[in-house]
């Protein structure tokens, strides 16, 4: 594993609070840096460029001084001079006269070597700079005092250009080191504040996890941002399945009282039989009967049980002609219950065409005509009439039975809720019914209402969305 690698990966293994300080502090290290090197090679080029103007000022002076004091120039015209003289001390600067052959006739202060003569390339006239070297700047020009030819020569150090430079670059890294620190720590400041509800979001999920959904979510974030919108969904997709789980519990509890009811009916008639009755045949029958309707009403619970439970994730909806449909279950419910009277007023246009399958559709009718032949008294009478609308068709299913108190009409579509739970479980109720036709009405895109009058009779008005 290389290097690099490795780095990544102990990169990645740290927290996202660290990897956003690492990041913003490297990235603001590196911006530093390089605004540091940028400026760091702009000064020295400036101040380079100062140290060369230094050397051509005081080359000309020389120039100058010599020039004007002509062949009759003496040691003491020199040093009279303390202006120059105090300019060449100050700057630390090394000057010397030679003649022609290179060899030393002068020398003004002595603070630096020369380079030898031989070495050295001589400008043919005015003076000329050297800059190869690091630790000085060298200069040589010609001069002629009368009929003396010769040179000057000068040697600039550099020392204070250099220890400018190196105070610049300490003082550079010094702050370079110190921005990084800095940038670290407000980036993990910064990134401890900005993802607080993002810590506050991993609390509410472990206790999610640990205690389930008997804690409230407390999360208090109302900023409009991603973490905002982030919140949102996650509280959005929690109330569901806070609300899903619940219906789940009550879902287990109220089937399996459900069944435990004809099952404890069952196993006493066996039981019975077992002890006695398998010897008198009017118990024997009874028994059985009792026994097999049982069953039937278990096999019927559970069936609509899976129905609804199959239903809730099955929403295809292709197109069906729904009178057509209505006229098949009416047939289908007469063969099962020859004395009830259905009348069915077809509409004027009967190609009503909607979004939903046969079978659905068929399933909804089915169970409100069976749930009013329920409840109602023989023989049933029930009427089925057409409203129709631009945008949509309401199917009213009216009844003569019982009705439904207007205390219970809100509740009618929980399952296994009964108005009269000991007379619903008498005639054959799961308490499903009501249950699956508003969970298929939902799914289908419609809705469904409900008038009672207790005593009276009850209407359910199913509303589809017509195809445009």
């Amino acid at each position: 594993m290389t290097t690099l690698n490795r780095w990544k990966q102990s990169i990645a293994s740290q927290s996202l609070k660290k990897r956003w300080a690492i990041g913003s502090g490297a990235v603001i290290f590196l911006s530093f840096a390089t605004m540091s090197i940028i400026l760091f090679i702009a000064l020295k080029g400036w101040l380079y460029q100062q140290e060369e103007q230094e050397v051509n000022r005081t080359m000309r002076d020389l120039t100058s001084f010599f020039e004007s004091q002509g062949p009759f120039l003496t040691v003491q015209d020199i040093q009279s001079n303390k202006g120059l003289m105090t300019s060449i001390v100050d700057k630390d600067q090394t000057v010397r006269l030679l003649n022609a052959d290179g060899i030393e006739l002068l020398q003004i202060n002595d603070t630096s070597t020369f380079p030898l003569f031989d070495d050295i390339d001589l400008p043919r006239k005015g003076y000329a700079l050297n800059t190869d070297k690091s630790s000085s700047i060298s200069a040589i020009g010609n001069i002629q005092l009368g009929k003396f030819v010769g040179y000057v020569q000068l040697e600039h150090p550099l020392k204070g250009f250099q220890s400018i430079m190196t105070y610049i670059i300490t003082t550079m890294l010094l702050f370079s080191v110190c921005a990084l620190l800095l940038s670290g720590w407000i980036g993990y400041m910064l990134a401890t504040y900005l993802l607080r509800p993002l810590q506050d979001l991993k609390i509410s999920m472990d206790d999610v996890a640990a205690h389930g959904f008997e804690k409230d979510l407390a999360i208090s974030y109302h900023a409009k941002d991603e973490i905002g919108e982030l919140i949102v969904v996650y509280e959005s997709m929690m109330a569901k399945l806070k609300s899903s789980f619940e219906k789940q519990q009550q879902f287990m509890a109220d089937a399996s009282h459900e069944l435990r009811t004809p099952i404890q009916v069952v196993e006493g008639h066996l039981a019975l039989l077992n002890r006695w009755g398998k010897d008198d045949p009017v118990i024997l029958q009874e028994s059985l009967e009792i026994s097999l309707r049982e069953v039937k009403q278990m096999k019927t619970l559970i069936d609509e049980m899976l129905e609804l439970a199959r239903g809730e994730q099955l929403k295809e909806r292709p197109p069906t002609y729904i009178v057509k449909h209505t006229i098949d279950v009416i047939k289908e419910i007469m063969q099962v219950h020859p004395t009830v009277y259905i009348k069915h007023n077809l509409p004027v246009q009967e190609e009503i065409e909607i979004l939903i399958s046969s079978n659905v559709y068929q399933q909804i009718i089915r169970n409100i005509l069976t749930n009013a032949i329920r409840y109602s008294k023989e023989p049933a009478h029930v009427s089925i009439a057409y409203e129709y609308k631009p945008d949509e068709v309401i199917v009213h299913i009216q009844d003569q039975g019982i009705g439904i108190a207007p205390n219970d009409i809100s509740k009618i579509f929980d399952r296994f809720y009964r108005v009269d739970p000991a007379r619903s479980r008498n005639l054959g109720g799961s308490g499903l019914g009501l249950s699956i036709v508003k969970m298929l009405m939902d799914n289908a895109g419609g809705s469904i209402f409900v008038k009672s009058e207790k005593d009276k009779g009850s209407t359910f008005s199913l509303m589809f969305p017509l195809i445009k």
